[in-house]
């Protein structure tokens, strides 16, 4: 909704900000319904795991940021890296065959 907030958090070294902004945007819609069917679940789960890490970085960059520009912020920033793990993690559970958000179907025999 916002592009320009996301390019203005991304690292220097990173190139094509707006670009990247979009696509991590249409990646982060289009594996949040993949989780919705069962038949794509678990590779869905696995590229938003995937994601998270790859934005890591980014997270630490801003930390890194927030911390030399003394952010009344940082507090958020700090907060954020421990988030990824979680969402990691939360996002692991979607991976495994059975689990707390595994749905299976009723198997019928004949």
């Amino acid at each position: 909704m916002h592009p320009s907030f996301y390019e203005a958090i991304m690292p220097s070294w990173m190139p094509w900000h707006g670009g990247l902004v979009l696509l991590s945007g249409v990646c982060e819609v289009f594996l949040g319904l993949f989780l919705l069917p069962i038949a794509t679940r678990r590779l869905a789960a696995s590229l938003i795991i995937l994601m998270l890490i790859v934005f890591l970085p980014v997270h630490i960059q801003t930390l890194i940021d927030a911390w030399h520009n003394q952010s009344a912020y940082l507090w958020v920033h700090v907060l954020r890296i421990p988030l990824q793990f979680v969402l990691i993690w939360w996002a692991k559970q979607y991976t495994r065959q059975t689990g707390v958000f595994y749905v299976s179907s009723p198997v019928v025999e004949a």
